[in-house]
């Protein structure tokens, strides 16, 4: 059980909860000081963007297990902050038009939110893959649970989610790459530009 913005929140498998909550909370307050942006405050407001509003939302980030409607809300709620921060375009008929989603993932090298989430995810694994099996996190990571689960489809649990990741990005032997600190941390900046994640 853990708290996000003094909201009890009893499981981490099912960050729905919190995406919610996050964006909701931060959006109101980020879009009513951004405004729209001179050529000069742009930067200046995308590093605060990246700095203090990102690191809100994403807190805790690395326990999380996105679903895709989890990844799309995250994604719109990113996109709403950047149009407001870069402003619309004049095309060549002189017409203003806000930026399309392609524009705006050029404008940031294609590094949004989820890509951030997925590459945090990634190094905290290769932090608990690099600890002794003695350690909490890396028995947690390790067990296997006994019994009968309940009927239905079974949630997408953390470690499935993190080596699907892996495995899009076409990493093989990630066990044995995870357990060398510079290999591991090549690969978690790699995925934040991934374009498959």
């Amino acid at each position: 059980m853990f708290h996000l913005f003094d909201l009890e929140i009893s499981t981490l498998s099912d960050c729905t909860h919190c995406v919610v909550v996050a964006v909701s909370l931060v959006s109101g307050a980020a879009l009513t000081d951004l405004g729209y942006s001179t050529d000069r405050y742009k930067s200046l407001k995308l590093k605060i963007y990246k700095i203090l509003i990102r690191p809100v939302v994403t807190y805790e980030c690395e326990a999380w297990t996105l679903t895709n409607r989890n990844e799309k809300q995250l994604r719109i709620f990113e996109r709403k902050i950047l149009r407001k921060i870069f402003g619309p375009v004049q095309d060549e008929n002189g017409i203003w038009r806000i930026r399309k989603n392609h524009e705006l993932n050029e404008l940031i090298g294609s590094e949004d939110i989820v890509r951030f989430i997925k590459s945090r995810r990634m190094a905290w694994l290769g932090c608990v893959m690099q600890m002794d099996g003695g350690r909490m996190p890396r028995r947690t990571l390790e067990w296997k649970p006994m019994g009968r689960r309940i009927r239905g489809r079974p949630r997408k649990r953390w470690t499935e989610d993190v080596e699907e990741d892996i495995q899009t990005m076409g990493i093989r032997g990630w066990r044995k790459l995870s357990k060398e600190r510079m290999e591991w941390k090549k690969i978690t900046e790699k995925a934040k530009t991934h374009s498959g994640l």
